[in-house]
């Protein structure tokens, strides 16, 4: 079983927000005019040979460029395919507390993320501290972003190294830190190392850019640590899996990495 434990069916507003430009740039892709079906990503998983993919909300400050009501609505078109992943608004405590409950209890997702860098926030910042909390209750993940961010806004909020003192406070917390840290991808392996419950997924990367030391980290300790990921639509997953055979990664460690770990992590059945 292959997983994509980072991937969004994005809305227009999501496609066609400026925030996404710089991206833009180097993919050369062009800003949609019309809205994506549901069974356009399931055509992109079977190229890529992908059984699941973790499906975001993406709720920024006083915008919602995918709301969780609309990844339930693509979750329930997918026949199964697509897994929910919730998000809320951190200018409001209580309420992103009862959004989460209401996630996981009502619409069934198996995860919450919230990117500090959408916030401007690192995430050592106090307004998210009653999201670790609400994730620990209900048992489910906490995804964020970590390292370089490709839009125009400040990559300072995704230094790995803020997870640390996260897991320290909450070490029951489950974090699946995505897009690998690059370029502090050596800090991220070591955060993971550290402490039991954090996690890297590759979304963000192909296969032929993951870092050297990422690669050995995959074939050594940090078999089970890995996760992968696409960051779909902006890499597909036939793209991100090209050349996978050139990693050297032996079979027992390919499995955790393709699916092993993500249905471990987010708890799914097979």
């Amino acid at each position: 079983m292959i997983i994509d434990a980072w991937g969004q069916h994005p809305t227009l507003r999501h496609s066609q927000d400026p925030i996404f430009d710089s991206l833009r740039r180097w993919t050369k892709a062009d800003v949609p005019t019309h809205a994506l079906p549901v069974a356009s990503t399931l055509a992109a998983m079977d190229q890529g040979g992908v059984d699941k993919m973790l499906s975001s909300a993406w709720i920024a400050p006083h915008h919602v460029m995918i709301s969780n009501d609309e990844v339930a609505d693509f979750v329930a078109q997918s026949h199964g395919r697509l897994v929910g992943v919730g998000s809320a608004d951190l200018s409001r405590p209580m309420s992103a507390v009862r959004e989460i409950r209401r996630c996981v209890e009502v619409l069934g997702f198996k995860a919450i993320r919230i990117l500090p860098w959408l916030w401007e926030l690192p995430p050592t910042d106090r307004r998210f501290y009653p999201v670790y909390a609400a994730c620990c209750e209900l048992g489910v993940p906490f995804c964020t972003q970590i390292g370089h961010t490709g839009p125009l806004m400040p990559s300072e909020p995704g230094r790995p190294v803020y997870l640390d003192q996260v897991a320290l406070d909450f070490p029951e917390l489950v974090i699946v830190a995505g897009h690998i840290g690059y370029p502090r991808t050596d800090e991220a392996i070591a955060v993971a190392t550290k402490h039991e419950n954090v996690y890297i997924d590759t979304s963000a990367y192909t296969v032929g850019r993951y870092p050297p030391e990422l690669v050995a980290f995959m074939k050594s300790h940090g078999k089970r640590k890995v996760l992968f990921g696409t960051n779909y639509p902006m890499i597909t997953p036939q793209k991100a899996l090209e050349g996978l055979e050139k990693l050297g990664l032996d079979d027992a460690a390919k499995a955790l990495f393709l699916g092993g770990n993500a249905q471990r992590v987010f708890n799914l059945q097979g």
